[in-house]
């Protein structure tokens, strides 16, 4: 491929990828976490994605702990398959670097507070004029209108979406997610973005400005909990690990620890009545439907705890799911890790030379025909400048 002011020779930069993204360059001048979680998507299927980073690096370079040879995993977790050049936008000579691998790209994605790169012009209008068929994709935390001047962090959206409004304990303090959920939605919404307009480029011959914010992402993954608002007119409230829906779909004590018990429909309310020893339990009136069971829960939360503490966690885990009943223990990440990898699921993958690769999680979809590539481990800062700056000028 290669934008309006490329030779299409990006294969001579990063060779033949074999996903189906090969040939599409990707300028990457995202930092931190929702664009690099898009570009990383985008170089799995084979894009050659190009990160830029200013002389101090990404900041995720600098979260630490834990770290992996030093190497901050926060910064890992997101940066397999890319190659870094360092740039410093101030800099007129480092600056024409830029202007020159703007031109050269399919996709730009870019994640600096709304109008940053207008005095380098690097903005969307400024690398339009000199690659019209560029898909250009930006990033905020509240969007180009009103929200322009706010600084866009994950925390931040959770709090002002209302999401840690309904995260947490009842009686207790409204909590974070732990992990930058919002961040990781937005990378998503936006590598279906990118491809969306590369589909329609492709038809068209046309380039387009994407841009997406991570509160108005908030409002469409909080689902069911915005739609109560504007839907119902309804204000969803805090409930610990209880769902203000469904019930039973929450942690419950057994005999020894805890399990995960969901009952999300008449069928499967009766077979876990029927496995605890409870088989009369779904003919009650105020238990007959999800509908009363979810506003009866009071009343039937301790005839369920009664009847689990009879056996331990792992033994009811074993008897329910036999019975066809969703219900799990609650793990810790290593467990869940481990748990991945004997369901078969293979969650860890090597990116690029075995003698320096470095364990990173697997791209969590499966392709029969173009499956994703782990061709590069996570550069180190400006591992690549010297080679991209020689391809560069070549073009």
């Amino acid at each position: 491929m290669g934008g309006a002011g490329g030779t299409g020779d990006v294969n001579d930069l990063d060779g033949p990828t074999g996903g189906p993204l090969d040939g599409v360059l990707v300028a990457d001048f995202s930092r931190v976490l929702a664009g690099p979680y898009a570009t990383m998507i985008l170089a799995d299927l084979g894009a050659t994605v190009v990160k830029v980073e200013g002389p101090g690096g990404d900041d995720t370079r600098t979260w630490t702990p834990p770290t992996r040879d030093g190497v901050a995993t926060y910064y890992l977790s997101m940066k397999r398959n890319k190659r870094s050049i360092v740039l410093d936008l101030t800099d007129p000579a480092d600056l024409a670097v830029a202007h020159r691998l703007a031109d050269r790209a399919d996709v730009l994605v870019e994640n600096f507070k709304p109008g940053g790169l207008v005095r380098f012009g690097l903005d969307h209008a400024a690398v339009r004029a000199r690659n019209e068929s560029v898909v250009y994709c930006s990033i905020s935390g509240f969007g180009t209108a009103g929200g322009a001047h706010l600084p866009g962090y994950d925390l931040l959206v959770q709090a002002t979406s209302g999401f840690m409004s309904v995260t947490g304990e009842a009686d207790g303090s409204p909590l974070r997610a732990g992990a930058a959920v919002f961040d990781v939605m937005t990378g998503l919404h936006a590598a279906v973005a990118v491809l969306a307009a590369l589909r329609h480029r492709d038809a068209t011959g046309e380039g387009q400005l994407l841009e997406t914010n991570l509160l108005s992402v908030a409002m469409s993954c909080l689902v069911n909990q915005t739609s109560a608002v504007v839907a119902g007119g309804v204000v969803p409230r805090r409930m610990g690990n209880e769902h203000p829906s469904v019930y039973p779909y929450e942690p419950m004590p057994t005999g020894d620890g805890e399990l995960i018990v969901i009952a999300a429909n008449n069928g499967q309310f009766r077979k876990l009545c029927e496995v605890i020893g409870l088989p009369g339990l779904p003919d009650d009136p105020r238990f007959a439907t999800p509908g009363v069971r979810s506003a009866n829960r009071e009343q039937l939360r301790p005839l369920m705890v009664e009847a689990l503490a009879a056996r331990s966690a792992a033994e009811w885990f074993t008897l329910i799911t036999g019975a066809g009943v969703p219900c799990g223990p609650i793990n810790d990440v290593a467990q869940g890790v481990a748990l991945a990898e004997g369901l078969g699921l293979d969650p860890v993958v090597w990116p690029g030379d075995p003698a320096s690769a470095v364990p990173t999680v697997r791209n969590p979809v499966g392709y029969s025909a173009t499956p994703p590539t782990y061709r590069r481990s996570p550069p180190a800062l400006g591992a690549d400048s010297a080679e991209i700056r020689a391809w560069l000028e070549r073009g």
